[in-house]
């Protein structure tokens, strides 16, 4: 079954570009980038709609919390790759546009699947590109990529270093991944969260220009920044790197129009600096995780937790010096 599309363009239009929405959007999602990213009018934009019903919208195969079964998962993944790739096929036939100078991208799930349906084997042409927008690297049964044609094909990788659903690691191992076989890669990443910026979109015009030209921009991945002292963490790291953690865990629970937390939080960084062989310190903004405020009742913040074994042992409230501070905690104190 053809899935529900919009195309926007002009028969003037030089090439295809398919473009993806995310989980929970639909065929009208990205349209709106389309006078920012394709200003020139240089490609005919298709838009479709995911099969896969997730209010307010659509999406394209399940995920981690929302479908029990992995195996149903990659199905899913993969009937939408092939609805995909059979859509590109006949928009590109339809319009007398040839396959090979379409780019294909896409946001959240649908830079996934961009992804995929760009650099997978198949005896069907390689697009002349790919944008992948908050995304990442798909490893589902099924889908095998044929790295040596990925030589030839450009892909512009873009995420949000406060993206709080797709962590920022999640697009800097599929640019690493992409550069170690020899991909031509462009790498962006923006202070946002889960989200375009007017610059990524910039960026992704300049990039879409080169790419229309016949070039391939290949840049070198920027250096990683240095990890914080004091790590921040959501909900879903929370078991992982609290409760299980084997070294005594400091929890810093703040919020950013607190006051007294801006003055405790050098201390809190110095404790890190200083204690970093013994404890993990990391730091919890209530206001993103209130389910955590709740559930250790911090009811007065800056709250200062110690966790061991996976148990709240103690807290110091309010701001103080790092000597009372770990006394409080119950550290050794360190003149």
């Amino acid at each position: 079954m053809s899935l529900v599309h919009n195309i926007v363009g002009t028969p003037q239009a030089a090439r295809v570009l398919l473009l993806v929405h995310g989980l929970g959007a639909d065929e009208r999602d990205l349209g709106g980038l389309l006078p920012y990213l394709d200003p020139e009018g240089r490609f005919l934009t298709v838009l479709p709609r995911g099969p896969v019903a997730a209010p307010p919208g659509f999406a394209w195969y399940g995920i981690d919390g929302v479908t029990s079964d992995a195996r149903q998962a990659d199905a899913t993944f993969l009937d939408s790759l092939q609805q995909l790739d059979d859509l590109l096929d006949a928009v590109c036939a339809e319009h007398d546009k040839v396959r090979g100078e379409a780019v294909v991208g896409g946001f959240s799930q649908g830079a996934a699947l961009a992804v995929a349906l760009g650099l997978r084997q198949s005896d069907r042409a390689h697009p002349a590109g790919v944008l992948a927008m908050s995304g990442y690297l798909p490893d589902v049964d099924g889908v095998v990529y044929d790295w040596d044609a990925a030589k030839d094909i450009p892909v512009l990788v873009q995420h949000g270093t406060e993206d709080p659903l797709l962590p920022v690691d999640r697009g800097r191992a599929l640019a690493a991944e992409l550069v170690e076989h020899g991909v031509p890669t462009v790498y962006g990443e923006y202070p946002i969260a889960h989200q375009v910026a007017v610059e990524s979109v910039q960026q992704g015009h300049q990039w879409l220009l080169q790419v229309s030209a016949g070039e391939k921009p290949n840049e070198p991945l920027p250096e990683k920044p240095p990890e914080p002292l004091v790590k921040p963490i959501r909900t879903a790291q929370w078991e992982s790197e609290v409760l299980r953690s084997e070294a005594p865990v400091i929890v810093d629970f703040w919020a950013p129009w607190c006051q007294p937390c801006r003055m405790v939080s050098p201390v809190v960084e110095q404790i890190a600096a200083m204690r970093g062989d013994s404890y993990k310190v990391v730091k919890v903004n209530i206001d993103e995780e209130p389910t955590l405020a709740q559930q250790y009742e911090v009811q007065s913040i800056p709250m200062i937790a110690l966790f061991r074994n996976g148990r709240l042992e103690r807290a110091a409230l309010g701001a103080k010096p790092r000597q009372q501070l770990e006394a409080e905690l119950g550290m050794l104190v360190i003149p």
